[in-house]
């Protein structure tokens, strides 16, 4: 595990970080998360991960996470998911 770019944002209060692991398949959101918290030694509600990327045929894959001061300052920051309506009302 490499990590390629780590930038503190201090308007957003939070670390910007790159990372590049190796695995055999897609590791996907839920293990990606799970790396970072290991390495950088986070709760997983300070979190966000923004993209899981790879190339073709490689190994290697570019983890981009955000890493919050605190779970208050995600809920801050972060979008919120719409909520549907029901039809008929």
């Amino acid at each position: 595990m490499n990590v390629i770019q780590d930038f503190r944002n201090e308007l957003l209060k939070r670390r910007e970080v790159k990372i590049l692991i190796e695995a055999e398949s897609n590791p996907g959101f839920g293990e990606a998360q799970k790396k970072v918290k290991e390495k950088f030694g986070v709760g997983e509600e300070q979190i966000v991960m923004r993209n899981v990327k790879s190339k073709f045929g490689r190994k290697t894959f570019l983890l981009d996470a955000f890493i919050y001061d605190s779970a208050a300052d995600k809920e801050k920051t972060e979008q919120k998911p719409k909520v549907k309506k029901e039809a008929g009302k």
